[in-house]
């Protein structure tokens, strides 16, 4: 590679650094702000001609946006309507009712596994800190566990963590299948492949060996407020206009529950197995692939949601586009930072920077698998944004994966390279870490060795595990 080739890795080594900078310096520029501001001058730095970097930026960022954006939109208000409507409690309730002091931890693991699928990692602890909390002032009052709150604590964490950095439809691995072009379906069932070993090690089995040495427990009055009303979310359906409320409709029916969280996997599965069973012309194959697009699998799993799990069970048809609405806000920050990443990529696309990178790595003895996990975790645990780390890394990578299979693809940087990367070392300049250590009341000592050694655990197995399914999936399939 000849000099300006260089010249150009330099200038993207230079813009993560500034970045990174611009990100926990005094400064403090919210990553969406630094993200713009870094894509501008990479665009000036790498030559792409001034008058179209501008249009660089608002199509990385508007493209990314209309196929995520709209996706983690619809995700969160589904996740908005489990939780109100208890549908998350129920199902939590239904896995851990009838457990043992040995088979608690697992079936935690069931519950946080199911919950989490359409949930951030911290909306997910939110929803779930009722039931653990419960659970765990039981084995409290039972004298069955030695640290009944991190027996508990830490299979939600790593089950939690694994989710939300390796399997659809979670926004983080959405943005690489769409920076790299894989397919949804092989990348959640190869998803879901690595990530069961990583919630058995980092959940349970971490659980075994750290619970005991971490004598934690929240605040009383906190204990108090979910363990008084129960393991269930309450719903404020019944409540008119006027603010009185009505009677409290019945919990729930759990087949109800399970199905609002399966429609949009189950849709996304379908369209997968369609394409690789049937001809191309099969009726049946055209409509499973409309209906397994993620942008409509989620929009028929919260339609879903929002008649079975709202109207029809009596809610209000204003309290349910209020919260709903509000819904949306709390991932406003988030949906900012994915279209910042996108007009990054943009640029990086349109500078030559990528194509510059893919030809200095090319080089390189470095599998592109351990580059995109190095990429995302370095990102992630310096900015204190898995987004961020995501979709830096898959725009530095993609070029390298020209020609590749969608196999590999899917292996290799969406389901756990870059996804794996993205969760480990979660540590105090990360959201979650604070929400766990408050949550549990833990010291920073203690959160660090549950929380960021548990993701750090995931993401080490994720890319163990991905590396070695890449010496059995065939590169070009």
């Amino acid at each position: 590679m000849n000099w300006s080739g260089w010249y150009l890795v330099l200038v993207l080594v230079a813009a993560i650094v500034v970045l990174i900078v611009l990100i926990n310096s005094r400064v403090r520029f919210s990553p969406f702000v630094a993200l713009l501001v870094v894509a501008l001058g990479v665009g000036l730095a790498g030559g792409e001609d001034p008058a179209t970097i501008a249009d660089s930026i608002t199509t990385g960022a508007g493209d990314i946006l209309g196929d995520v954006g709209l996706t983690l939109a619809l995700g969160t208000m589904l996740g908005r309507l489990l939780a109100e409507s208890g549908a998350t409690g129920r199902i939590a309730d239904a896995v851990v009712s009838r457990s043992t002091p040995r088979s608690l931890p697992w079936l935690v693991c069931a519950a946080a596994f199911v919950i989490g699928v359409p949930m951030f990692f911290e909306v997910g602890l939110i929803v779930l800190l009722p039931l653990l909390f419960s659970v765990a002032r039981r084995l409290e009052l039972e004298g069955a566990a030695p640290s009944p709150y991190a027996s508990v604590a830490i299979p939600a964490i790593a089950t939690l963590a694994t989710l939300h950095g390796m399997v659809p439809p979670h926004p983080g691995p959405l943005i690489a299948v769409d920076g790299l072009g894989a397919d949804l379906g092989r990348t959640i069932v190869v998803g879901l492949l690595c990530a069961v070993p990583a919630i058995v090690v980092g959940g349970p089995l971490y659980a075994r060996l750290m619970a005991p040495r971490l004598p934690v427990r929240p605040d009383a009055e906190l204990v108090a407020q979910f363990t008084e009303t129960g393991t269930e979310t309450k719903t404020p359906a019944g409540v008119g206009p006027d603010g009185r409320r009505g009677e409290e409709p019945a919990p729930v029916p759990l087949p109800i529950a399970l199905v609002a969280v399966a429609v949009p996997v189950v849709l996304m599965l379908a369209r997968t197995v369609a394409e690789v069973a049937l001809p191309d012309g099969a009726s049946f194959r055209q409509v499973t692939t409309l209906l397994g697009q993620p942008i409509v699998a989620m929009l028929a799993g919260f339609l879903y949601a929002l008649f079975a799990l709202g109207l029809l069970r009596g809610r209000p048809a204003e309290e349910l586009r209020t919260s709903l609405a509000d819904a949306v806000k709390s991932v406003t920050g988030i949906l900012l930072i994915i279209g910042g990443g996108g007009a990054i990529n943009q640029v990086l696309k349109d500078s030559g920077i990528s194509d510059a990178v893919g030809a200095a790595a090319s080089g390189l003895p470095v599998s592109p698998l351990v580059l995109a996990w190095l990429l995302a975790l370095l990102l992630s645990t310096s900015t204190g944004s898995a987004t961020v780390g995501i979709v830096a890394a898959t725009g530095v990578v993609a070029p390298l994966l020209a020609g590749a299979g969608p196999w590999y693809v899917a292996l290799a940087v969406v389901a756990v390279a870059v996804g794996a990367g993205s969760v480990g070392l979660n540590y105090v300049n990360h959201a979650g870490f604070w929400l766990v250590k408050e949550s549990f009341g833990m010291t920073v000592g203690q959160a660090t060795r549950s929380h960021t050694a548990v993701q750090t655990v995931v993401s080490v197995l994720g890319l163990v595990m991905v590396l070695l399914l890449s010496l059995v999936l065939p590169a070009g399939a």
